[in-house]
């Protein structure tokens, strides 16, 4: 699969990797399965390629955009990522004229990761008035609000969410159906969620 010729254009490609646990050699190893789901130009979903390698890096995203740069792809539209740092300079780096838009819900994970489990819900619950928004005006407003209330116990949320704000609000620009299908990985997320046992057989025998 990973050797065949893609399509020159994809308007959305979601890019995101799951990490397996896979015994090789009787020794239990976490590996990391990259997947690519491109939309085409027709609406349909492709499984651009999987590939397997060690855990999740920017440099390994790059070499695969550069590997689909050879077969053919020589423009995409917008690339939905997960929150890996450096994601977007290797996205730049082979498609500099690319949209990015990085996962909201990734964000809101990484938002509630050093937040007291009692606090939880009602952050979660607050966050929503920044995304869920239907100008990036709005939302900034609403940011700043949520500051107001949270900022002086959680003062990390508001400025990661500022620190990555130009590929968290490109789904602001888009059209409602356009900006559901591109405010999350979840797409391939789901794709992870229904492969992993193929892809730790596939593993297994190679």
């Amino acid at each position: 699969m990973e050797n065949r010729a893609l399509d020159q254009m994809y308007p959305i490609i979601f890019m995101d990797a799951t990490v397996l646990k896979i015994r090789i050699d009787r020794v239990v190893k976490n590996v990391a399965a990259y997947i690519m789901l491109g939309i085409t130009t027709e609406g349909t979903k492709e499984i651009i390629g999987i590939w397997i390698g060690n855990n999740e890096t920017s440099k390994y995203w790059l070499s695969l955009l550069n590997e689909i740069k050879n077969r053919g792809v020589e423009d995409v539209l917008i690339f939905a990522i997960d929150g890996l740092n450096c994601f977007n300079e290797a996205i730049q780096a082979i498609y500099p004229k690319s949209e990015i838009q990085r996962c909201i819900v990734h964000q809101i994970r990484s938002s509630l990761k050093f937040v007291s489990w009692k606090d939880r819900k009602e952050i979660a619950r607050d966050l929503k008035s920044v995304y869920c928004t239907i100008t990036e005006e709005q939302a900034l407003s609403n940011l700043n609000d949520f500051h107001d209330t949270w900022g002086s116990k959680y003062p990390h949320i508001k400025q990661s969410w500022l620190n990555h704000w130009n590929e968290l609000a490109t789904f602001y620009k888009y059209p409602e159906a356009i900006k559901r299908l591109i405010y999350t990985t979840n797409p391939i997320e789901s794709l992870n969620s229904t492969k992993k046992d193929k892809i730790k057989r596939f593993i297994s025998y190679c």
